[in-house]
């Protein structure tokens, strides 16, 4: 007599609206949104609302900019403080992901060994070196913004908050595997269809090519350069991505908090070129 065959693994429960908010928010910010749900279900719901989670980040580093910029016209000063806000709100996490990459890429050993390199709690020569170079270019970058108008300053920041997260949820989309069992990485690798995956991306495009119109004449071309400035950081996003999976064989929280910051400063320095 045939034994009776394993019921088939059943799929998590569909997330509702407030679960992928909490999820993104929590996993993604230092907001107090309570406690999340942690599965399949919710990390889909999740990452296809990583955007808004990193718009709320760049709203609050917009937010610090222009207020420093209304009593103040210290370019510089205005740039570190959004900057900083924007590092805080998110824990500092994708700086320390982009530090353990440069590292564990720049060993240049085996995908197992360079993994372990990645988890040791220090940081070596190429995170140290990539942390200040990436910072340096986003700093300057919103200064440079800023002596265009408070609206430009204003504009990068809450543009690269909202792009470096929708690169988020383009490097989770189904097909891009996960290069541990565990982890952040093992938990939202492949949960967003490949559809849904590029409806947010567009949806960038359209939003940042709408907010370059609000800083001057469209015809200035501030569209263009607001949709140029998400195809170019997110095609750098997936550049890292594809090397991350020839050389780890997948994703991580770490390769996660890289793409971030990736896609985050070359928004800025495209916005910089636009805006000359």
């Amino acid at each position: 007599m045939n034994a009776t065959p394993p019921p088939p693994p059943s799929e998590p429960p569909r997330a509702t609206g407030t679960d992928a908010l909490r999820f993104a928010f929590g996993a993604l910010t230092v907001l107090p949104v309570g406690t999340a749900r942690w599965d399949r279900g919710a990390a889909r719901g999740g990452m296809l609302a990583a955007p808004l989670a990193g718009a709320a980040v760049g709203l609050a580093g917009a937010l610090v900019s222009w207020t420093f910029l209304t009593v103040n016209d210290g370019h510089l000063i205005a740039a570190v403080l959004a900057v900083a806000v924007m590092a805080v709100l998110s824990r500092a996490l994708h700086l320390d992901g982009l530090a353990d990459v440069a590292d564990g890429l720049g060993s240049g050993r085996p995908a197992g060994e360079a993994l372990a390199v990645m988890k040791r709690s220090d940081i070596g020569p190429f995170g140290v070196v990539t942390l200040l170079f990436t910072l340096l270019a986003q700093t300057a970058a919103l200064a440079e913004l800023a002596g265009h108008g408070h609206g430009h300053a204003v504009l990068g920041a809450l543009l690269a908050g909202l792009v470096s997260r929708t690169a988020l949820t383009w490097a989770c989309r189904e097909g891009v595997p996960a290069a541990r069992p565990e982890g952040l990485g093992a938990a939202v690798a492949g949960v967003v269809p490949v559809p849904a995956a590029c409806a947010v991306a567009g949806a960038a495009a359209v939003a940042a090519g709408a907010a370059g119109t609000l800083t001057g004449d469209p015809a200035s071309g501030g569209v263009v350069v607001g949709v140029c400035a998400v195809l170019l950081a997110l095609s750098a996003a997936e550049l890292l991505i594809r090397h991350c999976l020839r050389r780890f064989g997948g994703i991580t929280g770490d390769v996660l908090g890289a793409v971030a910051e990736t896609a985050a400063t070359v928004t800025l320095l495209v916005l910089t070129v636009g805006a000359t």
